[in-house]
């Protein structure tokens, strides 16, 4: 895929998973916080760090959707409906 996003250290960004985004985020948080990077590193860093939060988010948002995604009807009930990804 020529269009893939991928990080500072070339890895596909889109194919990791939450938990390899938040370990992501929580090791850039870390890198940053002991403040002895050069200023192009930390805003490199700053930047894979955005992306990953938004990946984590986005990942989020998802699994609250399909959590949600039940429909009340016409006799009250809720019935589940089949959960669809928007196309980007």
């Amino acid at each position: 895929m020529a269009d893939e996003e991928k990080d500072a250290q070339g890895q596909a960004t889109e194919e990791m998973s939450f938990e390899e985004n938040l370990r992501k985020l929580e090791d850039i948080v870390q890198r940053l916080e002991e403040g002895n990077l050069a200023l192009d590193n930390s805003l490199r860093l700053y930047e894979d760090g955005i992306g990953a939060f938004r990946r984590c988010q986005k990942l989020l948002d998802e699994a609250d959707l399909k959590i949600r995604k039940l429909v009340e009807t016409v006799e009250g009930e809720l019935k589940e409906e089949p959960f669809e990804t928007p196309q980007q």
